[in-house]
This record gives C-alpha cells, structure tokens and sequence, in this order.
C-alpha cells in the first residue's frame, strides 16, 4: 500500500475514448457486463423449484434460502403471546419508519417491530444522498429516463414514474421532519451528480446523508403517540386466513426468548435487503441483519417475486485493510473528482458510467492482470484520491468527514495515498412486486423499501434508494392504513402446510437449512439456543 503506486506518471492516461458515440459506448458496456458482471455468470442462476416463480432464475444463494423449511409450527403459535395492532411495519429503516409515521397520520394504530434496535438499518450506511430533480434544466422526465437506461428498460414504468415525481415533494417532507442538507452561500440546497445520469440531482448532507435521514425519522417515531415499536423482535412467519391474506405475524424476541403473534388488518414488510448473504463470496455495505428476511417470508405466504438473479456490486468497497473489507467509499468521492487506476496507472473506465458496468470493468482489470494482488488473494485497483487534494486543497475534509473517518480506521491518508478498492455487494435490485398502492400480490401484505422489486431494474442508480424508501414507504402506510379490517380475522399457517407438501412432492431438502436467516453464521445469536 501507499507510494510505490505509478499514479503521479500516467494519472491521465486512457485505454478507451470516453468521447465516442453514446452507442459505441452502450454496445462496448454491454460486451462489459455479459464478460464479467457476476449476474451475467451462467453458474450464478438456477430455476426455482416451487412457489409462485416456480422455474423462474435465481441465484443459487437465494433459491436454497427462498425454499427452505421453517422452523415454525401450530404448536408454536398456540403457545405464543397474542397482540393486535391495525397496521403491523416489519423492519425500522427508513421505509419502516416512513410507512409507520404516513399510517399513524391517517389514524391507524402503529407497531413497528425491528430485528435489531430502531433505525438499525442499511438507511443509515447511505453516504451518498437522495435523488430529485430540483435544479433548473433538470427534469422528472430525464430522472425517468435515466433511470430505466440504468435498469436496462427492466423496471415498472408506472412505479419509476411515481417516484420520480414524488422526489421534490420527498425532500420537503423530510425537511419538515427535520433533515438538514448542504447548501451553498446563497442557501440553495447543494446538488451534484451521481453515475449515470446527465444533471446534478443528487442532494446530500455531508457524506451521511442516510444517517441524517434516520435521525430525524427515529425521533417522530419515537413521538407518536399512536406507534409502539418493537426491538430485537424479528418476525419469523407471517400469518394467514383461509380466504388468502395476510393477518399478521409471529415474532420472537431476542431478548425475552419468546414468541409473540400480531394480528393486524394490514402488514408492511420494510426488511431490507441481504447483502449479510455474501453472494458469490463478495464482501458486504449491508448492516448484519440485512438477510434477506422479507423475500423467505413473503415467498412462503404465497406472493409473487421478480428479478431473482440481479443484485448490485457496488464499485467501491473498501479492499484493504481485511478487516474493513467491503466497507463502502461513496461515489460521491468518484463524483467529486477521483479516478479509478489499475496497476499499471492507467485509468480504466469513466467513473460516473452506471454502477454494474464500473463493477464490471474493475473485475476485467484484476482478471486481465492490471489489478493490485493483496496476500489474502483478492485484488483491486486504485481509487486516485490524492489527486481531489490537488485540484481542491481541503475539500475531502470539508464535504466528506465520514470518509476521514473511514480513512482513519485503516491508516490511510487520502491527501497523500490512494485507498485500494475493490466491488463489494450492496444492493438487491429485485424483491416483491408491487402496485402503486404497494400491495403486493397477497391481499393485506404491503412491502416497501429494499425487499420490494420493480423500480431500479437490473441496476440502480446513487440517490434512487433514499428516494424510493421514502415515497413507497409513505404510500405504503397511507395504503395499509386505510385498508379495510377483513371479516375473515382468523390466523393461520395454512400456508405453511401448502408450502411444505410442495417441499416433499419436489424432494427439497436443503440439508436442513430454514429460513428466514435473521442473521450471519458468524453472528452471536441462534434462536435455537432459546
């Protein structure tokens, strides 16, 4: 590490022409993506057994996991503690606690029930910002458009166009609750631009702009007065009647050791998504608990899923050292001005092309032999910070002090040494289908957040994530909320019973493995042990 790198003789250098025509770049990007993306690996898909995508492809990871057995049964939710709830929000991220506040203004009574403590979440890892077309010149409709292309035109139209429009009345929500962001001397809100779009529309608040967002949203969960929340209190199975809804939840409490069954006329799932899965033996952004709990559940209970197979490796996560691995760096470093660099001091890519192709052309450096080999046997390439520090002295300090912060922990200087990088995984591009109103294909079953499918495609872009938790996570709890109580208030794990006679004709047995995962296999807690 540090100054033996070739970066001060060939920090210019180019091995293609980031001036050719949009098309030469598209179809070159394409050959990109189909070579070394790991989505594009033929090993890395397989058809789904049972369930309602039965045959449909999906990572091999996931497929084990989605039809697996659980380890609930109807004795354990005999013996379990009852409660009722009208609107029942699984998961106190920023799509939970969204969902929870627009249900609890709509009159509904709120329990909000979270694996780990509220706010523990990916919400809070966000660095970069929150997208909204705000600027002059900028439009909804290029923030439509950009985000299809970055999705490979694999997204719903209709719920893109929602959010895109929601994106301006977004920020004012959240600065009504609170939220700060950067501005300038004048006091305009601070944009710039994230990879893959043609204007600055991302607004941002230092380089922990999903933090800030979290504060605020804790603290107004906290003060309403109708939402209860739930800590260290996964749910484990949702619950069913015999006309095919959703009623409610088991949850178990990690700290009591017990179940408890929430019966409620409507439930949000806001889980998150599940990077703590390790796909492909990547290194991870995610928060511990983010594995994939929403998609086992939802899947069980019978609801359709989409786009099982594309996951997003975000370019820049930390490669050194070991024990920050996957640790994210914030493209808004790359937006800002810092080059990507392999071994040989070449820039490589242009940094702010859309995310699975800057992945995609890191993993062709360290394949071709252009990358920087560590003892643990995994490589990367430079992320060229000093050079920031050249053009703009003291602008790393200003604007990204979480960055530092990093920075500190692995005894790295970015104003004089480059940090080594490599794709870490980030962010699950497919989940739940959805409407507009967030139901999902079970009647009584809203998802929104991470766990929900349909609006980023086959690949995201910066600033849409923020976005999206807060404007399905507001139509989310104004839909639940506003759902009628259905007369058929029975609870059930029929499902459960459909779902493992399906097992049996199909001859899964996973080796035992049951799902959900609720945590790592190198986290301290095992239900079994309760």
């Amino acid at each position: 590490m540090g100054n033996g790198t070739p970066l001060e003789q060939a920090r210019c250098e180019y091995r293609i022409d980031l001036n050719r025509p949009q098309r030469t770049v598209e179809k070159e990007y394409a050959a990109l993506l189909q070579s070394f993306h790991p989505d594009y690996a033929s090993d890395n898909r397989t058809p789904l057994t049972i369930g309602a995508n039965r045959h449909d492809p999906c990572h091999p990871q996931l497929a084990a996991l989605l039809q697996s057995d659980s380890p609930t049964d109807e004795q354990t939710l005999a013996a379990a503690e009852e409660i009722e709830t009208e609107v029942l929000v699984i998961g106190a991220g920023g799509a939970g606690c969204s969902a929870a506040l627009v249900a609890a203004e709509n009159g509904a009574d709120v329990l909000l029930a979270t694996k780990l403590r509220l706010g523990d979440s990916n919400t809070i890892m966000a660095e970069g910002g929150i997208q909204a077309s705000i600027e002059a010149g900028d439009t909804p409709q290029a923030h439509f458009d950009e985000t299809l292309r970055a999705g490979h035109h694999c997204s719903n139209k209709q719920l893109v166009k929602q959010m895109v429009l929601d994106g301006p009345a977004v920020i004012q929500w959240l600065i009504q609750q609170g939220m700060q962001f950067d501005h300038d001397q004048q006091g305009n809100l601070c944009t710039r631009r994230a990879g893959g779009t043609s204007a600055d529309r991302i607004l941002y608040y230092r380089d922990y702009t999903g933090l800030e967002m979290m504060r605020v949203l804790r603290e107004a969960v906290r003060q309403h007065h109708k939402i209860n929340t739930a800590d260290y209190s996964p749910a484990v199975e949702l619950l069913s009647n015999s006309g095919g809804e959703c009623t409610g939840a088991l949850l178990y409490s990690i700290e009591q050791q017990k179940y408890c069954v929430v019966n409620a006329k409507s439930v949000i799932l806001a889980s998150g998504g599940l990077g703590r899965m390790h796909l492909n033996g990547y290194p991870t952004s995610n928060h511990v608990g983010a594995t994939g709990d929403g998609l086992v559940l939802a899947y069980r209970l019978g609801a359709k899923l989409q786009a099982l197979d594309s996951f997003q490796y975000h370019p820049t996560g930390l490669a050194w050292p070991q024990t920050l691995a996957g640790t994210l760096i914030t493209e808004g470093i790359r937006s800002a001005g810092a080059q990507l660099v392999n071994s040989h001091g070449e820039r490589f890519i242009d940094e702010l092309a859309p995310r699975d192709v800057v992945c995609a052309a890191i993993l062709r450096e360290c394949s071709e032999g252009r990358g920087i080999l560590l003892a643990s046997g995994r490589q990367g390439v430079w992320l060229d910070t000093p050079v920031l520090e050249q053009q703009q002295p003291g602008m790393l300090a200003k604007h990204f002090p979480k960055f530092i912060s990093l920075c500190d922990k692995a005894g790295i200087d970015p104003n004089h040494s480059p940090l080594l990088i490599c794709p870490t995984l980030h962010y699950q591009n497919g989940g739940v289908v959805i409407n507009e109103a967030c139901e999902t294909t079970i009647p009584g079953l809203f998802c929104a957040g991470e766990v929900s499918g349909g609006i980023h495609g086959k690949n995201r872009i910066m600033g849409n994530a923020l976005l999206e938790i807060i404007s399905f996570g507001r139509r989310a709890g104004a839909a639940a909320a506003a759902r009628e109580m259905s007369d058929n208030t029975e609870r059930s794990l029929a499902h459960l019973e459909r779902f493992r006679h399906e097992r049996q004709q199909h001859n899964i047995n996973n080796s035992g493995q049951q799902g959900p995962l609720l945590f790592p296999h190198y986290a301290s807690f095992n239900r079994e042990s309760a």
